[in-house]
């Protein structure tokens, strides 16, 4: 901070640290008197509420798997059609607040201060936020969304490719290409990208510079001021460790699903809930090993190994796929973005309910609910980067990777139903019989070495699957531990088993109707919590050096 410390409601950093750490090991002390057994070290009341929550919610889904699956349908749909309008509208302002901070002289702060030096390379800092922000997701989407929205281009309003028996229209199919890509590039574009920025960029600000800790309710001290210590900042608090933890489900549950897929696909393993359960048992195992190694042995080493094998992946899928379109249609796909990307933003005034209420408002409500956990991972591993570079790597950058990644995916995909027609297995489980598990692999079987590309798609989605589970382990023990980031090994454990069990009894209850609806149900207050944390940074950032 500057020498004057007049920004209302935010302490001298020193004084804060003091103070802050004074009342938190008072409350440390208690807890662990009362625990000391156990060798806990938890801030009371948001781990107890949580864990018991939790305990609670796996329980009674796998004893009411029956009844439990129509309810959660039913929120989703009641949510994402009636409060559509409020998650897109929410992440316009994220990507404004974003621009802003890259283009106003408080892009020049340094997180960590003046002299901070950044503690990762790019390459490993890189590799970290992006395996922990979008890994599964690409896997799962990366086929079945441009095909989807290329096929079924009606409700985004662009004429069918397809006539009434189902032939291709030539004159019909470029502007649907166009429009299934741009809106799957919407999707994963710069609006999660921005959420996950503010998330990350106001944590890392206030646990940093302001000498907080590094936990959700500390982004509240401009707003709550030492009612942040209080009730406010625990609910604060809870919520997040509930949003991270069924955003975190439901990417697992899409990624069991699919490894399943893989599997029946590749060595015939059919596909059930059996299946599913062991390998989300299995991969919750790997996890946690990687967690008990901590953040520089485990997660970086993994998300390292992702950023290969995916990279490798992708390039063989450009070679394999019709390169010279591909190399092409990254340009075209950029600018039908830019060209779309207000017009598919409009909260309003739309009549395409379907894609609005679908995709867009689950997809925002998902991203939301990650941003905790992404946001709190990206934080900690961002120290010594200025707000500009922070903001542009972590906003722009992973945006031109997912640009990339899905023209060569989705656009090799698209290339093999325009080809091939019915004939092709991309348009057998993406327009015929909608199996979205299998969109990939059904992609790598019209291609080159099928079985050797569709094993390694597997190991991506497993690993992918891993990283995205220990550090998930990581932040929601930082937020129950008030903030600690070396709290003891047994509670990441406890997280880390409750997060398989948490994915396993929403498969259970309701398959991806429940992991949506849950991720949907968090998202929406987490929604508010991060519209009141944009007022926050930029109250933070003005009296911080530049």
């Amino acid at each position: 901070m500057s020498d004057s410390t007049s920004t209302p409601g935010i302490p001298d950093p020193e004084g804060a640290a003091n103070v802050i750490d004074t009342d938190y090991e008072i409350g440390q002390d208690n807890i662990e008197a009362s625990v000391g057994p156990f060798n806990l070290d938890i801030h009371n009341p948001v781990f107890v509420i949580s864990g018991l929550s939790i305990v609670a919610f796996v329980f009674l889904t796998l004893a009411f798997q029956t009844e439990v699956g129509p309810i959660f349908d039913a929120l989703r749909k009641w949510l994402t059609s009636n409060l559509d309008w409020f998650f897109i509208l929410s992440g316009n302002i994220f990507v404004l607040v974003c621009f802003a901070l890259i283009l106003t002289p408080l892009g020049n702060v340094r997180i960590g201060g003046k002299e901070a030096e950044p503690d990762y390379s790019y390459f490993g800092w890189f590799a970290m936020l992006f395996a922990a922000g979008m890994g599964i997701g690409l896997m799962f989407f990366g086929v079945l969304e441009p095909v989807y929205h290329m096929a079924f281009s009606e409700p985004i309003g662009i004429a069918s490719p397809y006539d009434a028996d189902g032939n291709l229209i030539p004159e019909n199919v470029a502007a649907a290409k166009a429009m299934g890509m741009a809106a799957t590039i919407f999707h994963w574009g710069l609006h999660p990208w921005a959420i996950y920025a503010v998330v990350a960029l106001a944590l890392a600000l206030f646990s940093f510079n302001k000498g907080l800790p590094l936990t959700m309710r500390s982004v509240f001290y401009p707003i709550f001021g030492e009612r942040t210590w209080g009730w406010p900042g625990h609910i604060v608090d809870i919520l997040a460790v509930f949003a991270t933890l069924f955003g975190l489900a439901t990417s697992l549950g899409f990624g069991a699903q699919q490894a399943n897929a893989g599997l029946e696909f590749v060595f015939g393993i059919p596909v059930s809930n059996t299946a599913q359960i062991i390998l989300i048992l299995g991969i919750t195992a790997v996890a946690l090993v990687s967690v008990m190694r901590g953040l520089d042995g485990g997660v970086k080493v993994l998300s390292e190994i992702n950023m290969a094998i995916a990279a490798l992946l992708l390039v063989f899928v450009i070679l394999a796929g019709p390169t010279a379109t591909l190399v092409s249609d990254f340009v075209s796909n950029l600018a039908a973005y830019g060209r779309e990307v207000i017009p598919l933003s409009m909260p309003f005034g739309r009549e395409d309910d379907g894609f609005r209420q679908g995709w867009t408002a689950f997809y925002w409500a998902w991203w939301i609910s990650w941003s905790p956990f992404v946001g709190m991972f990206i934080a900690r591993v961002s120290r010594g980067r200025t707000v500009r570079e922070f903001v542009i790597c972590v906003l722009i950058i992973p945006t031109f990777v997912s640009v990339i990644w899905m023209t060569a995916f989705g656009g090799t995909a698209i290339e093999q139903v325009i080809a091939n027609g019915s004939d092709s297995q991309v348009h057998q489980y993406v327009i015929a019989s909608y199996s979205p598990e299998l969109s990939l692999f059904g992609m790598l079987a019209d291609l080159p070495l099928a079985s050797i590309t569709s094993f390694i798609a597997i190991v991506l989605v497993i690993v992918f699957f891993v990283t995205s589970s220990d550090s998930g382990s990581l932040v929601i023990d930082t937020i129950t531990a008030g903030g600690k980031v070396d709290a003891p090994v047994s509670q990441r454990v406890f997280w880390c088993t409750f997060e398989g069990l948490v994915a396993i009894a929403l498969l259970l209850g309701g398959g991806l109707g429940a992991l949506q609806a849950m991720a949907v149900s968090t998202g929406f207050p987490f929604t508010i919590v991060l519209l009141l944390a944009c007022y926050a940074i930029f109250k933070g950032l003005r009296d911080e050096p530049r």
